[in-house]
């Protein structure tokens, strides 16, 4: 099996919509920091589990310095864009994505 893992950056905003009062329902931005993990019992053509750059295109390219609650189709927890993503890259089983130092979502495929 071969593994590979990209962390990147993300600059964006996002509110909640949540059962309870919070600060996290007023519009507010985070530097999210997210692991995307990969893996695959073959390479592909060109001897990789999936290209890091294209990887970085989807998620970066497309979330970063965005307002997520436009960007996402759902309530923009940092749980839901751990799912979502693994969602988005071939070969991927496991997101983390931390949205401040000390809270950290995971998604891991069964």
């Amino acid at each position: 099996m071969y593994y590979i893992s990209k962390t990147m950056e993300i600059a964006g905003c996002h509110r909640l919509t949540l059962s309870y009062e919070s600060k996290c329902e007023q519009l507010h931005g985070h530097n999210w920091v997210v692991t995307i993990h990969c893996k695959a019992r073959e390479l592909n053509k060109d001897g990789m589990v999936t290209d890091f750059t294209q990887v970085k295109e989807r998620i970066h390219g497309y979330l970063d310095h965005g307002n997520f609650n436009e960007l996402l189709p759902f309530n923009p927890t940092a749980e839901n864009i751990a799912r979502w993503i693994c969602e988005q890259v071939p070969h991927c089983y496991r997101v983390e994505v931390q949205e401040s130092v000390g809270n950290t979502a995971v998604y891991e495929k069964d």
